[in-house]
């Protein structure tokens, strides 16, 4: 390896690897870092670390005179751009090799052949690699659009030609709803990618994604490192994969990894890449190819064997690849799922009180955040990724499903509860996934909240308990305003439930716990660093906690629970302070208002849209909650608002 320093072009969990990987190879490691990212885990990792601009990425780490302003203080002499951002952007890489620092990544010209998928299918073609039947010429006006449409058939996609991850995509089930899909479209192409041409393609219903890793060096030698399966997805982002796919057959898998070389091939493509590919029983179809890392490498790196992220260095040096294709073999399987900080689908922000993801054989866990962190809601809401692998799949579903009973996440609520859904669910066990797995079963919609069991609160009383008034005082009674007291009574909301806990001392320095009109002694218990392990009666429980003021968290086999403190019975803490009996619709998350469907003083029905926000690169519509008239509307289209802003308010009517 011939790099002495080397910059990383991104942040989060993907940042952390490479630098990771840096150290290891004894390469000085370089960070970039918006203010929202000043103290970011990456950037306390990096051997030094340069600011890139404010916290919204299109004016940090999107902006290419400061990352190329940091390429050039820094001195660093090659580039990994991560995935996301400007990892598939050709400009930024030609930019990235005019400094004279080495890009880690494809060519720039394969870059463009792949990053317009209109071109990229054409290439897939002369690859003689299958593509779904559509339409992709230049001519994109509606009228020839709608035409194609009535020759291809509903259902169909609307697809942008510029970019991928879901965006700028929309499912058109009949020909009624295809202009408004055409539109919303190529508004949110144009927003992500600059560039709000569209392309149609049939639906292929019921699919699988199963995509090929491909790694080519510059000495002509291309080869596959086998498929990985990412069909669960949601709202076209992938959420679980998996390696290798329960789906292929033998011959099937050879026919797929074959394509995938064929087509890096014809693209004179180099370093690491993946070919994407639509399963409809036992054809596929061409789906796109994505010109970087994939968030979901590690799955191929545990049954591959290989480490992606050192070849990649080792081919952007301009060493060969050290294997050839008759020595790659996949063993065991591997699943990964994603982490999300989210609230009911929608991302999250916040501090981070307790993180602390599971250990053990077989489980590993690609985090770019660590406990005390603060989760930014101008990014990709992804906190970590944890994979497990064994030597088959039934194996690694035990494994993936008792790690996530481990997982601890306090303070910023995720979707681990949708993971364990997943992962639980018999058709999962079985291989029986697609795309439209989460609607087929049900899984997509948030569950009502359960009460908190029984062995939750009490851990909660024990927690509370436990923070010593004095640093050197081990006796959990010597806090607040307990700490002269035989006994305490600590109430709890959860939900809309009270609750309360009575701690009383028993002999033998044993607690007594009472909640409910039932008594569990606790006979031992300790809480330190996040952790509270205790016996209540004769079973052992552990679980994760944190003390945030007057709340309580506690994450009890994955499950989080916060416990506020009931307000006094005099104090009103409805909120709604006399309100009138109109209604506010307020952002859910920081946007752009992209499009507003009425006008002040409009008559709205319950359910209309009434505008569009575009947030985290999707596009959401705002709807009237009820019937009436519309009061305000504050912000105009292509206002920048930040979350809880007021986007309309209705007067009943």
């Amino acid at each position: 390896m011939t790099f002495g320093s080397l910059l990383v072009a991104n942040r989060g969990e993907v940042a952390v690897r490479v630098i990771r990987t840096c150290r290891e190879l004894g390469i000085r490691s370089i960070a970039v870092y918006s203010e929202a990212d000043e103290r970011a885990m990456h950037r306390r990792l990096a051997d030094a670390s340069y600011p890139v601009g404010p916290a919204p990425a299109a004016e940090s780490y999107l902006d290419m005179g400061r990352l190329v302003a940091a390429i050039e203080t820094s001195g660093a002499e090659a580039v990994h751009p991560g995935y996301g951002f400007l990892s598939e952007s050709a400009a930024f890489a030609r930019a990235v090799m005019e400094t004279g620092a080495v890009w880690i990544g494809p060519p720039p010209e394969a870059m463009d052949a792949m990053g317009f998928k209109v071109r990229a299918k054409a290439l897939a073609s002369r690859a003689d690699v299958p593509t779904v039947p559509g339409y992709d010429g230049e001519e994109q006006s509606e009228e020839r659009l709608a035409e194609e449409a009535e020759r291809i058939g509903y259902p169909l996609l609307v697809k942008a030609s510029a970019g991928g991850g879901g965006r700028g995509m929309r499912v058109v089930p009949e020909q009624r709803e295809f202009s408004e899909a055409v539109r919303g479209a190529k508004r949110e192409a144009e927003a992500a990618f600059g560039d709000g041409s569209v392309f149609l393609e049939r639906l292929v219903e019921r699919p699988r994604h199963v995509e090929v890793q491909i790694l080519a060096d510059g000495h002509g030698n291309v080869v596959h490192l086998y498929e990985r399966e990412c069909s669960i997805q949601r709202r076209h982002q992938k959420v679980v994969e998996e390696a290798p796919s329960p789906a292929l057959s033998p011959n099937l898998r050879e026919e797929m990894c074959a394509a995938a070389v064929r087509l890096a091939h014809e693209a004179g493509y180099r370093n690491a890449g993946t070919v994407e590919f639509l399963l409809d029983g036992e054809k596929f179809f061409f789906l796109e190819m994505n010109a970087r890392l994939q968030v979901e490498h590690p799955v191929t790196e545990l049954v591959a064997g290989r480490d992606l992220v050192h070849l990649q260095l080792a081919v952007a040096a301009g060493e060969p690849l050290p294997f050839s294709q008759k020595d790659v073999t996949s063993r065991g399987s591997a699943i990964e799922v994603r982490l999300y900080a989210e609230d009911d689908g929608l991302p999250a922000g916040g501090r981070l009180f307790s993180f602390a993801p599971p250990e053990g054989p077989g489980i590993r866990n690609d985090s770019g955040v660590e406990t005390g962190d603060e989760v930014s809601l101008h990014y990709d809401p992804m906190l970590a990724k944890l994979v497990v692998s064994a030597p088959d799949r039934a194996s690694a579903v035990r494994r993936l499903r008792n790690a996530l009973r481990d997982y601890t996440v306090l303070g910023v609520p995720t979707n681990l509860p949708l993971l364990r859904r997943i992962v639980e669910h018999p058709a999962f066990a079985a291989g029986e996934t697609t795309t439209g797995f989460l609607e087929e079963h049900g899984l997509t919609k948030v569950p009502p909240e359960p009460q908190p069991p029984r062995e939750a609160l009490l851990l909660a009383a024990l927690a509370e308990i436990s923070r010593p008034a004095h640093p050197d005082s081990g006796d959990p009674f010597t806090a607040g305003p307990w700490r002269s007291l035989g006994s305490v009574r600590l109430r709890y909301l959860a939900g809309e439930e009270e609750h309360e806990v009575e701690v009383e001392r028993g002999e033998g320095g044993a607690l007594l716990l009472r909640l409910g009109g039932r008594e569990t002694v606790a006979e031992t218990f300790s809480a330190e660093d996040g952790r509270l392990h205790a016996v209540l009666g004769e079973q052992d429980f552990t679980a994760g906690f944190a003390l945030d003021g007057p709340d309580v968290w506690i994450s009890l086999q994955g499950e989080s629970h916060r416990f506020s403190k009931p307000s006094p019975p005099n104090v009103d803490d409805s909120g709604l302070g006399g309100a009138d009996s109109g209604a506010s619709l307020m952002a859910p998350m920081p946007g752009t208002v992209v499009k507003v469907l009425v006008q002040e003083g409009d008559e709205v029905g319950e359910g209309q849209v009434i505008l569009v926000l575009e947030a985290m690169k999707m596009e959401q519509p705002v709807t009237a909650p009820h019937s009436g008239r519309v009061a305000s509307l504050p912000h105009p289209e292509g206002a920048l608002v930040p979350g809880g802003a007021v986007l309309a308010e209705l007067a009943e009517t």
